[in-house]
């Protein structure tokens, strides 16, 4: 059977202030008042039933994902003790899944996408399907480049499997290269942006994660053996205290040779940066907003507000974001290191 799961545990801290760790950027309202979780859930449906949705998400963000998924069963609410990972939380739900139904073929969906035209990415995941099934692959979803994007990993198209449906065998995987690099990447037209989504059946990632993590696949069978038991919890937590955690794209998908890769023709974009917010905020001049903005004589700037007035003059290339009790100002191209800021402040008691 068919089953989504939807990745809803991360910070966001590129997102920060608006991203917070009380209310990371999956709950989000920005582009349509309606918060990138919840989208995500609508636009699997009908291809996935409510019943087979699940959501995997961090100890402290479950109230806030019962609210927004009310009609989620909380039984389908996964929730990891602390955060190791993707592949970890793949992994714990996968073996979730193998134990409900040994036939499991999940898809693995972010929760902070934005994604045009959802009759083709249905369609897309039909076929990702199909692979993951037929071939026992481990199959992602592919995006065509459309600048040269350091935020980003890239995936290299190999064989091709399938013209009909432009899918390929995956040649390799490259994570976020520098600018150079990936001016290089993009005028080679075969490689595409790695989206995150993913499809396998559950008891394929497992076999890899055994070849390839092999003590993270002692500890997910140690929570497998416990599970639907009185014990469950508490194996849970003690593995979890063990497991060194790792990405599923550094731990399993560079490594394997099950790998494959369907090039998307539907629009695509991570809503994980203030770059790619902008590119859904109201346009004057040159320049993005949202909430009380004048601006005048100001080119190039992002400028995310609230209630409170901001006037932005004479000013270029700034991302301007008012979140009540906190205001960012930051060079543009300084967008990809936002983590490294949140980290200076949480050093330093006094901002925190």
């Amino acid at each position: 059977m068919i089953y989504a799961l939807i990745l809803a545990g991360g910070k966001g801290t590129r997102l920060f202030p608006l991203s917070r760790s009380k209310n990371p950027k999956q709950f989000l309202k920005v582009i349509d008042n309606k918060s990138f979780l919840r989208n995500t859930v609508d636009r699997i449906i009908p291809l996935v039933t409510k019943e087979n949705i699940y959501v995997v998400t961090n100890k402290e963000y479950i109230d806030k994902v019962y609210e927004e998924l009310e009609d989620i069963d909380k039984n389908n609410i996964f929730i990891e003790p602390e955060n190791r990972e993707t592949a970890t939380c793949i992994g714990l739900s996968a073996a979730k899944l193998f134990k409900k139904d040994q036939n499991a073929t999940m898809i693995i969906l972010p929760s902070d996408h934005y994604i045009e035209s959802e009759k083709l990415f249905k369609s897309t995941l039909s076929h990702a399907i199909g692979i993951a099934e037929k071939k026992r692959g481990l199959v992602t979803i592919g995006v065509k480049p459309t600048r040269a994007e350091t935020g980003y990993g890239y995936i290299e198209m190999g064989e091709e499997v399938n013209s009909s449906i432009k899918s390929f065998k995956v040649e390799r995987f490259l994570e976020k290269p520098n600018s150079e690099v990936a001016k290089d990447l993009v005028m080679k037209g075969t490689y595409l942006w790695n989206s995150g989504i993913f499809v396998w059946r559950a008891d394929v990632f497992l076999r890899e994660m055994q070849k390839y993590l092999p003590k993270m696949h002692k500890s997910i069978i140690a929570i497998y053996d416990q599970l639907d038991t009185s014990n469950e919890e508490k194996t849970i937590r003690e593995q979890y205290k063990i497991i060194d955690g790792i990405s599923v794209d550094f731990g399993i998908m560079q490594k394997t040779r099950k790998a494959y890769v369907i090039k998307c023709e539907f629009a695509w974009d991570d809503m994980g940066t203030f770059a790619a917010l902008s590119r859904f905020l109201k346009k004057s001049k040159g320049n993005s907003f949202m909430g009380n903005v004048f601006m005048e004589n100001s080119e190039n700037c992002s400028v995310f507000g609230n209630d409170r007035l901001i006037i932005t003059f004479g000013t270029k290339d700034l991302v301007i974001v008012d979140d009540g009790d906190v205001v960012l100002i930051m060079d543009k191209n300084k967008d990809q290191e936002i983590k490294y800021l949140v980290n200076l402040l949480k050093n330093r008691k006094k901002y925190g």
